[in-house]
């Protein structure tokens, strides 16, 4: 028996629940109303049928029948909207009018002759068609939509036998029967799909008096049926798309159980679809929170979400995102990717960008290791003196990382998509240096090309060139430099016509340039042009906290370069590290490391201190200066002011307990001349801390 849902408790609602419940057809299981005292409401509770408020409760898959009779078209679609697919909605307007139809059947009896009633408007003013035949299957009602359905006029109808109208009608059979019957689907002689109601017409007598029918047009269904179909095919390819994706996907509903996951979800979590469709959400998490049922409870999506999943405890990455349909939420979809992947694509990535890296710049300020202060201030002013075309001038000792920062200057300015050319200007032989940095023309010199050739600074022009050991440049060359920095143009050796160029300069040295003006060595107006942009790298020694992560840096690095495994250094060997002087700074470092690694047994994977070389805090300035004044006088006024000045350095440091900051202030001079006097005279800041 079917089950039908009755929604609307008025006079319709009644009407229909009276008919429902004398032809024993169907099952009314509950009648629905807003209004607890509407008559269908009142007669539904005599009738011992259930009864309330709220259809949704009632509204579930094994329903049969919806018949709304609310008459409000939001109703009707909010049912439409939610019923199973097999459950078929009676619109408002043909339950009204069959209820109309029920209801006042005794009244139709007598007036089914009645030529008034056959012109009755109501027939007329409806969508849908409606058919009337007597006892003798003669039509008595044929209304308008009817004509226009069935293709016939209403004047050629009347009076006729139904199978001589719409053979396919069946009225006669519900005479015989006196059975309703309700949404069969008919085909009429034109082709044209009907959904028709049939109701048998009874007196008070049981006397059967004729039938009457009211049926509908489903093109509009057809047409949703299509529409069904594509969303089918739509769903099927979307289906298709996600098993194809080398991306675990899952998709929960709005419960939070699982509803789809791909092959590739499979692979990566080791869970199947038994153990995840129809589950928690939490079902797959070994470690961490389920981003699903975040989602589900704030409806905002959530990215970038570490956790472990499965039985294999997976490391992976979560991005998962609310499902809203016309503002409903229907679920969540979530993309997981696979952490080992990601690092292994990182890895190689890193390894490309080392690789595509050409002779030019080849390193940026994320390649500069150091979380120490003292680089901290030094990468700041470099990154400040990138954006500013400004000649830089960086200072510091031998393998502190000098080169390391100009390309790193070079890449973070926005000359980084040009020239970037390198030049150690105590490589080359005076003649030769200037010819490379300046160019020559033809027969300047025996052996000079013909036509010609173009200098660095030429080849650099709109980039930016880097002056390595600036110090050691002839004054000849000291000369045509100053006119490079203050005219931004350059003569060819052998040449008189002036070349003008845009090319930044980055300079570097390890020599005290303030002595080499006091000797004459080096030219004050340069010094000048060169200054404008110091930047003091402090030696290792004075970092000593980031000797750790440059040496885990270095060891990655040599062990791609000679194929080893290593993966630390023991506390034992830091401790050595760090109490260790470093005169020759990270590029000593360097030396250790590579020297402990090419000495140990490939089974070894960790550096301990027997691996290391004896390491002698012995101060090579302070070797040097014993050696050059073995009885450690003091003899000249200058030499004198400078050991004054290291003390009270030492004192006020020694106050601040290192703090170069507070000492600076204490002193009255920039942080930057306290940096310079602290290298030059070779101050431990490590033994005051």
């Amino acid at each position: 028996m079917q089950e039908v849902l009755i929604v609307g408790g008025g006079k319709g609602g009644t009407a229909i629940l009276k008919i429902l419940h004398e032809a024993s057809v169907m099952k009314v299981i509950a009648v629905i109303d807003l209004n607890e005292n509407a008559s269908g409401i009142l007669l539904a509770k005599e009738m011992g049928i259930p009864v309330g408020t709220d259809w949704r409760q009632f509204l579930n898959d094994t329903v049969d029948i919806v018949i709304e009779v609310t008459g409000e078209q939001k109703v009707f679609e909010d049912i439409r909207d939610m019923r199973g697919k097999n459950t078929v909605i009676i619109p408002g307007s043909v339950a009204f009018l069959i209820s109309k139809l029920l209801e006042d059947k005794e009244n139709l009896i007598h007036q089914l002759t009645s030529e008034s009633f056959k012109r009755d408007l109501i027939f007329n003013s409806t969508d849908d068609g409606m058919v009337g035949i007597d006892d003798q299957g003669n039509v008595m009602l044929y209304n308008k939509s009817a004509e226009r359905m069935i293709g016939k006029d209403q004047e050629d109808v009347i009076g006729m036998h139904i199978s001589d109208v719409i053979p396919e009608s069946k009225l006669t059979t519900t005479m015989e029967t006196r059975r309703t019957e309700t949404n069969q689907e008919v085909v009429l002689d034109n082709g044209l799909k009907i959904i028709s109601n049939r109701i048998p017409m009874i007196t008070d007598n049981d006397e059967i008096i004729g039938a009457f029918s009211v049926f509908k047009d489903i093109t509009e269904v057809v047409n949703l049926a299509e529409e069904i179909t594509n969303l089918k095919e739509i769903q099927t390819m979307l289906e298709a798309i996600i098993h194809s994706s080398d991306d675990a996907i899952s998709v929960v509903d709005e419960e939070g159980k699982g509803i789809l996951i791909n092959p590739a979800y499979t692979r990566i979590t080791g869970l199947t679809q038994e153990e995840v469709i129809g589950k928690p959400a939490t079902a797959d998490i070994s470690e961490g929170e389920s981003i699903h049922l975040k989602v589900l409870q704030t409806r905002r999506a959530i990215r970038g979400t570490r956790m472990r999943v499965g039985p294999k405890r997976k490391e992976v990455i979560v991005n998962v995102a609310p499902i809203i349909v016309n503002n409903k939420l229907k679920g969540s979809v979530g993309v997981i990717h696979d952490m080992s992947e990601i690092q292994s694509l990182t890895q190689e990535l890193d390894r490309a960008r080392r690789i595509i890296r050409t002779l030019e710049a080849k390193y940026m300020f994320e390649d500069i290791i150091g979380d120490s202060e003292e680089m901290m201030i030094a990468v700041e002013q470099a990154k400040l003196g990138a954006k500013t075309p400004a000649t830089v001038l960086l200072r510091g000792e031998s393998g502190t990382g000098k080169e390391l920062f100009a390309h790193a200057i070079h890449n973070a300015s926005d000359r980084k998509f040009n020239k970037f050319l390198r030049v150690n200007c105590a490589a080359l032989s005076e003649n030769l240096l200037e010819s490379e940095l300046f160019g020559y023309e033809e027969g300047a010199f025996s052996g000079a090309k013909r036509g010609g050739k173009r200098g660095l600074f030429e080849e650099a022009n709109n980039g930016s060139i880097f002056l390595d050991e600036i110090g050691e440049l002839s004054a000849n060359t000291q000369a045509k430099l100053l006119r490079v920095l203050q005219e931004s143009e350059i003569v060819r050796v052998g040449g008189t016509k002036s070349i003008q160029i845009n090319v930044r300069v980055i300079a570097a040295t390890n020599v005290n340039l303030e002595k080499g003006i006091a000797d004459g060595s080096f030219r004050e107006d340069l010094y000048y042009r060169l200054n404008r942009m110091p930047i003091q790298i402090p030696p290792l020694r004075h970092r000593k906290s980031d000797i750790p992560l440059i040496s885990e840096t270095l060891i990655t690095k040599i062990n791609q370069d000679y194929g080893r495994n290593v993966e630390g250094v023991t506390e034992e060997a830091m401790n050595k590290l760090m109490n260790y002087h470093w005169p020759g700074n990270v590029r000593e470092l360097e030396n250790v490391l590579g020297r402990a690694i090419i000495f140990m047994n490939y089974n070894e994977v960790m550096i301990a201190g027997k691996h290391l070389p004896q390491l002698e805090n012995t101060s090579k300035r302070h070797l040097k200066e014993v050696a050059a004044d073995p009885s450690g006088s003091l003899k000249d006024l200058a030499t004198q002011v400078e050991h004054y000045e290291k003390n009270i350095i030492q004192k006020v440091l020694e106050q601040n307990n290192g703090n170069k900051t507070a000492a600076a202030k204490a002193l009255n001079v920039s942080v930057r001349n306290l940096y310079y006097k602290i290298e030059k005279y070779n101050i431990e800041i490590t033994s005051m801390k």
